[in-house]
Formats: structure tokens, C-alpha cells, sequence
């Protein structure tokens, strides 16, 4: 690695944004196995940038790739594991795929453990949530959220007995809970 390369992140080509794109994401595990290390190599080199902790594990979970980057407790990668930092990097990182695979990718990135942090407080809420539209009758709209967050809160709401629709358009999408 070169001086040069110290004060910035990979490169990645600008490509077509993922609601316009028309590739197909990958489908079979053999593609979602080479996403998923193209992926890490990418992450690989962030890491090292930046002079981050962690390791970078891969695997294939529901027709995605999932990677997770992990650390021992006194890893300086708390830096990176906040959701919105988290969320932003797993973007660059579809990004970094589509480039080298010419095919839009769907993977998933936790930084230490910061989507199972997000899971368990989405369930909290969604339990609340459910409560007040099973006490009150009424449907109750929640902030917006990215798709991966919705996808967990309508699979919560059906759990619970209930209906939840998403509502409106690009980074103001968002679900509302409704009695069933």
C-alpha cells in the first residue's frame, strides 16, 4: 500500500443506482460465494486504510451474502459499527460487487454485531407498537427505515397477528402497523 492510498477509500466506479438498475442480482450460491469475497476483499483493504481491527467472516443466508466483520472487545472497530456508519459502508460495498461483477448485490454487512443490536431494538419497538394498535384498534405509523429494517418489522407485526403495509416513496418509506 502506497502513501497515496492512506487518505482514501478503494475506488469504486460510479454505477447506476440500485432503483434504476435493471441487472438482475446474483442468484445462484456459486455467484453469491464470489460476491461475497469480492466483498471482503474490498472491506479487506477499508480495514487496513484505516487501520481497523477485524475479521471478515462469509456465508450465504437466504439468497444473500452475508458478511460480518468481528473483533475482540478492545478492537478500535466500535468506530465503524454504528448503523448509519454501518448502513453507509454496506452501500459502498454493493457498489465495490457491482463494479467487478456487473450485477446488482443485495449482500449484508454487521460490523460487530450491530445488525443483531438493530434487531433487538426493532423488536422492542414493534412490541410496543403492536400492543398500542391491539389496545387502541388504531393503525400506527413508524419512522422510515431501510428495506432490510422493514423487511424484519413486517415479519415481527405478522408474528403478532397483525398487518403492516409499507408506505411512501425513496428514504421516507416507511411501515405502518394496522389490526388485522
Amino acid at each position: 500500500m502506497t502513501d497515496e492510498t492512506l487518505n482514501e477509500a478503494p475506488e469504486v466506479e460510479e454505477v447506476e443506482s440500485a432503483e434504476g438498475d435493471q441487472r438482475k442480482p446474483a442468484e445462484t450460491p456459486k455467484q453469491l460465494e464470489e460476491e461475497g469475497e469480492i466483498a471482503a476483499d474490498y472491506l479487506e483493504e477499508l480495514l487496513d486504510i484505516y487501520d481497523l481491527d477485524g475479521d471478515i467472516e462469509i456465508d450465504v443466508r437466504q439468497g444473500r451474502a452475508y458478511l460480518e466483520i468481528t473483533a475482540n472487545n478492545d478492537s478500535n472497530l466500535k468506530l465503524i459499527s454504528n448503523p448509519e456508519t454501518v448502513e453507509a459502508l454496506q452501500e459502498l460495498t454493493r457498489l465495490a460487487v457491482q463494479v467487478k461483477t456487473n450485477s446488482f448485490s443485495r449482500l449484508i454487512l454487521d460490523v460487530g454485531g450491530s445488525r443483531q443490536t438493530r434487531v433487538d431494538d426493532l423488536t422492542r419497538i414493534v412490541n410496543k407498537l403492536v400492543a398500542k394498535v391491539k389496545d387502541t384498534g388504531e393503525a400506527i405509523p413508524m419512522k422510515p427505515m431501510s428495506s432490510y429494517e422493514r423487511k424484519i418489522v413486517h415479519d415481527l407485526v405478522s408474528e403478532a397477528g397483525l398487518v403492516s403495509e409499507s408506505e411512501g416513496e425513496g428514504k421516507e418509506r416507511h411501515i405502518v402497523i394496522k389490526p388485522a
